[in-house]
């Protein structure tokens, strides 16, 4: 009795494996239609196993959640799955699927930081991103400077303004480090390459001055003569006398308009107060003000003025640019 008890105990073993084994055969091999196409469903970072296949089942894709867990366990696939948004143009095999999720075969999202934006107008970017993980809401400047890896203690203009590429599901704290070593990577060339006898001591220092021009000109052609101004006035112990400072310290009393009393009102940005250089850059600069900065144009320049046009005109005297403000100004 207890022999045959035994035996029958090993076939419905047997038997059990052998149904699940051709349950899972079955299983891992059977197409998963979709409700659309293409289908989009999104895995948010730091998802476990059971979390990834019941954020899949709770998009719409028909997959029992439970089951899809069951698979990668079984086959012994459940770690590693990355976060992402997800693309399928074509019905997949739940093995497909755990495949596609293991190697983060997923859509890439981009995110633009534009030329001349402050740090504000770049976490707002951030901010309206979608397909980031939003790690940095609710952190002070400092924090935020920390967990990147930065020195400085102020993070307006030390991020690159450019089109970073990445899986979504990161957090915008990685995206603000590659930004800011982006940023440390292109200034630092720049500084090896700069022309001689430059009032800088440090590439801040020029990142700051590279901000100013930044904010100065749209017109690249221009960017090395305004960044030639700057420097003749900075050597000649001139205040720089630039509106878009004392625009940028004077925060949110401006509301598009600079009056003489701006000028007149001191703050830490107010170059027409103060000597030398702001504290801090004032705004992004791309790469032409970097590059117009550490190697401005061979002038004697010391006064520019717009002509309404979006373009400047350059005096290298006093009275000539009070007549070119008379001519293009008053």
């Amino acid at each position: 009795m207890i022999r045959w008890l035994f035996v029958l105990i090993v076939l419905l073993v047997l038997g059990t494996v052998a149904a699940f084994g051709g349950w899972l055969y079955w299983f891992t091999h059977t197409p998963i239609s979709l409700p659309a196409t293409p289908f989009e469903f999104s895995i948010k970072h730091g998802s476990s196993l059971r979390s990834t296949a019941r954020q899949i089942s709770a998009s719409g894709l028909p997959l029992v959640a439970w089951q899809f867990e069951l698979m990668a366990r079984a086959l012994r696939q459940d770690r590693d799955l990355k976060a992402g948004n997800y693309e399928l143009t074509e019905p997949v095999t739940p093995l497909e699927l755990l495949t596609k999720l293991r190697v983060g075969d997923a859509l890439q999202s981009e995110i633009t930081f534009i030329e001349g934006h402050t740090f504000s107008q770049m976490r707002r970017t951030l901010t309206a991103h979608g397909g980031l993980k939003q790690d940095s809401a609710g952190l002070g400047e400092e924090a935020i400077l920390k967990l990147i890896g930065a020195n400085e203690s102020n993070p307006e203009g030390l991020f690159f303004p450019d089109t970073y590429v990445f899986s979504g599901g990161i957090s915008d704290i990685a995206v603000l480090k590659r930004a800011y070593q982006s940023m440390q990577s292109h200034l630092a060339k720049a500084w090896d390459t700069r022309a001689p006898k430059l009032p800088y001591a440090k590439p801040y220092e020029a990142l700051i001055m590279a901000s100013i021009v930044e904010k100065e000109t749209g017109k690249a052609d221009e960017r090395p003569r305004i960044a030639a101004v700057f420097v003749n006035r900075l050597k000649r112990g001139m205040k720089l006398q630039t509106d878009p400072t004392v625009i940028y310290g004077m925060g949110d009393r401006y509301t598009g308009n600079i009056h003489k009393r701006d000028l007149t009102t001191d703050t830490p940005y107010n170059t027409y107060t103060r000597g030398g250089l702001p504290p801090t850059p004032i705004a992004m600069p791309g790469m032409a003000s970097i590059d117009a900065t550490l190697r401005p144009a061979a002038t004697d320049d010391l006064y520019f003025v717009a002509k309404g046009d979006g373009s400047h005109y350059f005096s290298k005297s006093l009275d000539e640019h009070n007549r070119a403000v008379d001519i293009y100004q008053r």
